[in-house]
Parts: structure tokens; C-alpha cells; sequence
């Protein structure tokens, strides 16, 4: 049911008349292979050789110690066509899972496209990540091969990567000093791989892409794109980021996350724009440097970073020229209408919020530039999407909601390229996502007499912290694995600076007590085997946690009583301590 309306819906959006304030010409439209062939890694690079954009830069890359690599768009697509043979070379063949586990750096930049124009399948894993969360996610996944350094690799992967059935080889970036069998060095494989190797002709619904998402229960669920998501890659970009071929563009997302991949690297490079990619993390200083310095014009990061930009005053901005840049947008979570104002006064312009998920694989409501901002709000539908605010009737049915500002759940009409093709080996949970009409997005929001949507909050339990989306099943998991400790529960609270972080309950297990050694010592399991992005921040026992008469932790109450909100009905809760 879902991919007949998939089809339909998308001969619909086809159709349907673009933002006349927008922009003056339509989007650019994808260019193809033979046999209605498409190919990301082709739209990305290939398809710009033999035309003048070949020897423009394509990616500027600046490393921790401010040292400058350029590559030209004849550059990156010899280098993507000598990890793709690298691929082959190494038995990889056409549908392999190849994995990512770096910071930002080139070589990762080269793999990602290397590996679609491979007709392989790129997944990137956030290398913050602890052992834990990137292992669930190789064996879920299947991977047949990960790129990594020499650091990661000893931290995270040595002791046990081996085990897995699937894996035949990890290419590590920085070399292979130790010798070690089955691991590989990137510098002599790319040197001895052919720089002309052709794209791999795949079709548009083969899957290139697997992103991980978690979920509230049970384990992170791989999240399936295909290469017709280019086609939505660069209809989004084109009208939410306004991005267009003279453009010098600075994406600061990871490349671990969804954002950093479809925005970060895909859309850039089919638009024909110079990326800027900065190796460092985060710090004001150097990030309004490199602004200046390399004439940014076109800026997306995320909330986090703005308020982290705004808790450094008002006086370091004004060192710095910054009078290239003409967009800015935000993405990961809402962007407070503090943070909007405060960029319009301070920077002299405002950040374009805009909304999207893995699963829609593309922005989908943006503040786009022809239109005014309502600070704190997520904008518009883009052209060719249709969403709507539904609540279920008395039958359950979602039905759309037409009084401006009432809550609900925000759904999509399917139809979209880049719409999520499924959750892998998970076809049940895929189609509790649709009814016959939407896509159900999880997200509550509110949509007004303008049209532009609002967000409220979501639906279930997931914590996003620093734009990144936390499972508290996995950390719970983790705690439970201490022999102190009976039970966990983890929510998020509100931060001002990160939005929320993870604060987890613990209950001890008799003939153990709560003290700060112990709360240290799980901070520190924690944080070793998930990583800092994903452990949580504060640690408070309980003698009791509130459960259900099943069993069930209730974080929902956990949460409520943290916040000082209504507890609802408990009416199944079985006792605790408060």
C-alpha cells in the first residue's frame, strides 16, 4: 500500500507550482545514467566533468592546526573513483555496507562518495560513539567494511570487530603500523586504485544510504534512502538553504549524522558550490574567523552552536567582517525566537529555522528567504510538500485538524524522493508510520492561520541533546549492567545550552549504597562505553523507580515530577518512591 501511494503521490508533487517569491527559475533537475540509471555519487561529481565547474574547488578543508587541503570537483571525483575500485579491490561488490567512523576529515568526505559511486551502501556512525552504540549498529547493519583512524580504531573497535560475521575489512585512514590482519592502509589502496573507474549504474530505488535513529525500546533502527533522494537533496537545498552555484558554503554538522551527510556533502556538491569543512570542534573565535576569512556566504549549524555563539557576548562578532554572508539557517531542534532576534541584531541578519527527521531523508518546512520569519517558528511546507496537523478521530483515524493552533501530530503526504524507504528488517514498524493518506511523523506541533507550523514537542521519549538523538533505552542498558544497580530510568531535561541533556535514576540493588564513588563510577562506565555525546549528565538515586504493573519504568512520570508538570492518569502504575 505504502509504495503504490509513494508512486502516485509523487506524479502529484510533480505537478504542483513552485514559490513564485522564491526564486525566478525552477530547481536544477537531476541528469542520470543510461537505462533511467541515478546515482548519487554521480549527481555529487561525475556529471560535472567536461564543463568549466570541473576545476572549481569543490571542498576546502581546514585541519585543527589550521593547515589548508583543496580539492577541485576533477579532484574529489578521481579520488571518490579510486575509493570506489579500493571497494572493489577489496571484494566489496554492488548493495555492501560500507561504515564511517572519523571526524571531519577528507578522506571521509572521498569514502561517502566513493562508496555510492560504488553502488555500495554509506553509513556514518558519530565517532564520538562508544564501543556499545557503534557495534549494535555494525551487527544491525551487517557491515562489510568500516574507515576509521588508527585512534578510533584502538579506543573503539580492536577488541572486538572480528567477531562480527559480516565485516571483512577496516581501512584505517592513518595507516596500519601493527600489521594487523584484515586491517588495511587507505594511503597505499587509494595509491594503487584506478582514478577513472566508472559510476555504477543503480537504479533510483536501490538503496544508497542507511542512517540509524534510536528509538525509546529496544535497539537503534536502521533508517533505509535510496538514490532517488538526490532528486529532494537538491530540490531542499535549492529552496530552504537558497543555494546556488557561486556560493561558498559552510555546513558545521558532523558527517556522523543525517544532517552532515544530505547537507554536509550531497546537496552541496550537486549544486556546484565550494564547501568549506572545519576539522576543529567548536570554538566562537575560530568559528566568526573562519567566516571572515574564507567569505562564507551561506552558513547551516545548528541550535546548540547558536546559543553556545550567543553565551560569548555581543563584542566578539563586531572583530570580525562579516559582510559575505547573505543566509543563514538552523537545523537539529526548534531554534528559540531569543536566538532568531538575537542573530538579526548582533550578526545582521536571522537564522531560517527549518524541520525535517532521518526518515524524510530532506527538509520539508523551512523559513525560506522570499518569506518572513516568525521567530520560533519552523516555517512552511517547501514546494511539492503537503503537511497537515491530524488528531485521531473516535475511531482512531488521523483526521486533519483545521482551527489554527491546535496541537496535534505534524504528518506528510507521501510522495516525496527522499522519503525513508523502510527501517531494515523491521517492515512492521515502517508501516505503522503511514495511513492511507500520511506519514506520521511522531512530532506534536500547531499550525496557524499563515500556515507556518510550530512545534510542540514529540510524541515519545527520545532525548535530543546538542541536535543529537538519544535512545534511553541504550543508556539504561548500560547501567543496568553495573552490579549496583536494579533499575534505571533516563529522560531528558531542559538545558539552556544544549537543549536537553540525559539525567538518569538509578535504584540499588540491596547491600549497595548511594554515595559519590558510586556515582562517579557509573558516570564513568557510562561515559566509556557510549561516549560523552550520549551518557548522561547527572546521576540521582531512588529507592524506587515509577513502574507499571508490568514492569515498565515510566519515564513519562520520571519526567513530570523532574519538570513540576501534571503526572496524568497513573492509574497502571504499580508503587514507588517519589
Amino acid at each position: 500500500m505504502v509504495k503504490t501511494l509513494f508512486h502516485q503521490t509523487l506524479a502529484d508533487n510533480a505537478n504542483l507550482k513552485t514559490d513564485p517569491q522564491a526564486h525566478t527559475s525552477p530547481p536544477p533537475s537531476i541528469n542520470g545514467l543510461a537505462d533511467d540509471g541515478v546515482n548519487i555519487g554521480y549527481e555529487a561529481l561525475d556529471c560535472h566533468l567536461n564543463h568549466p565547474i570541473q576545476d572549481k574547488l569543490a571542498l576546502r578543508w581546514i585541519s585543527k592546526n589550521d593547515q589548508i587541503t583543496d580539492f577541485s570537483y576533477r579532484e574529489l571525483s578521481q579520488q571518490t573513483s579510486r575509493f570506489a575500485d579500493l571497494l572493489s579491490r577489496l571484494g566489496l561488490s554492488r548493495g555492501s555496507r560500507v561504515f564511517s567512523l572519523s571526524g571531519r576529515r577528507p578522506e571521509l568526505y572521498i569514502a561517502a562518495i566513493g562508496t555510492l559511486k560504488a553502488g555500495c551502501v554509506f553509513t556514518p556512525l558519530f565517532s564520538a560513539f562508544g564501543p556499545d552504540p557503534i557495534r549494535s549498529r555494525m551487527e544491525i547493519g551487517s557491515a562489510n567494511l568500516i574507515i576509521t583512524t588508527r585512534s578510533l580504531y584502538r579506543k573503539k573497535l580492536k577488541n572486538w570487530w572480528r567477531e562480527l560475521p559480516h565485516l571483512k575489512a577496516v581501512l584505517l585512514i592513518d595507516g596500519n603500523p601493527d600489521d594487523e590482519p584484515g586491517c588495511y592502509d587507505y594511503t597505499t589502496l587509494m595509491a594503487n586504485s584506478a582514478p577513472e573507474r566508472t559510476c555504477e549504474l543503480t537504479q533510483a530505488e536501490d538503496m544508497a544510504l542507511l542512517h540509524f535513529t534510536s528509538g525509546t525500546t529496544g535497539k537503534p533502527k536502521g533508517v533505509i534512502h535510496v538514490h532517488e533522494a538526490v532528486k529532494h537533496h537538491i530540490r531542499s537545498a535549492y529552496y530552504a538553504l537558497d543555494l546556488k552555484p557561486d556560493d561558498i558554503y559552510w555546513c558545521t554538522a558532523d558527517p556522523g549524522w543525517v544532517t552532515g551527510t544530505t547537507y554536509g556533502i550531497i546537496a552541496p556538491l550537486c549544486l556546484g558550490v565550494t564547501m568549506i569543512v572545519d576539522e576543529a570542534e567548536f570554538d566562537a573565535e575560530r568559528w566568526y574567523q573562519i567566516l571572515q576569512d574564507q567569505m562564507v556566504t551561506v552558513w547551516y549549524t545548528a541550535p546548540t552552536a547558536i546559543r553556545m555563539l550567543m553565551k560569548n557576548g555581543d563584542i566578539l562578532p563586531k572583530q570580525f567582517d562579516l559582510s559575505h554572508l547573505r543566509f543563514m539557517a538552523s537545523v537539529g531542534e526548534p531554534l528559540n525566537p531569543e536566538a532568531v532576534e538575537w542573530s538579526e541584531r548582533v550578526l545582521g541578519m536571522p537564522f531560517h529555522d527549518n524541520w525535517w527527521q532521518t526518515e524524510t531523508g530532506g527538509i520539508l518546512i523551512a523559513n525560506v528567504p522570499s518569506l518572513p520569519i516568525k521567530p520560533g517558528s519552523m516555517g512552511k511546507p517547501l514546494p511539492g510538500i503537503v503537511a497537515g496537523i491530524v488528531n485521531p478521530d473516535s475511531n482512531g483515524v488521523p483526521q486533519i485538524e483545521t482551527q489554527p493552533m491546535t496541537v496535534g501530530e505534524l504528518a506528510i503526504q507521501p510522495g516525496w524522493p527522499s522519503m525513508f524507504r523502510g527501517y531494515l528488517n523491521k517492515p512492521e514498524k515502517y508501516q505503522s508510520c503511514f495511513t492511507e493518506e500520511w506519514y506520521l511523523s511522531g512530532d506534536l506541533a500547531m499550525k496557524d492561520e499563515d500556515g507556518y507550523f510550530w512545534f510542540v514537542g514529540r510524541k515519545d521519549d527520545l532525548i535530543k541533546s546538542s541536535g543529537h538523538l538519544i535512545g534511553p533505552f541504550e543508556v539504561e542498558s548500560v547501567l543496568m549492567e553495573h552490579p549496583a544497580v536494579s533499575e534505571a530510568g533516563v529522560i531528558g531535561v531542559p538545558d539552556p545550552v544544549a537543549g536537553q541533556i540525559v539525567k538518569a535514576f538509578v535504584a540499588l540493588k540491596p547491600d549497595f549504597f548511594a554515595d559519590e564513588e558510586l556515582q562517579q563510577a557509573l558516570l564513568g562506565l557510562t561515559r566509556k562505553r557510549l561516549g560523552a555525546a550520549v551518557a548522561p549528565k547527572e546521576i540521582v538515586f531512588r529507592q524506587n523507580l515509577p513502574k507499571t504493573r508490568s514492569g515498565k519504568i515510566m519515564r513519562r512520570l520520571l519526567k513530570a515530577r523532574e519538570l513540576g508538570l501534571p503526572e496524568g492518569d497513573i492509574s497502571t502504575l504499580e508503587s514507588d518512591e517519589k
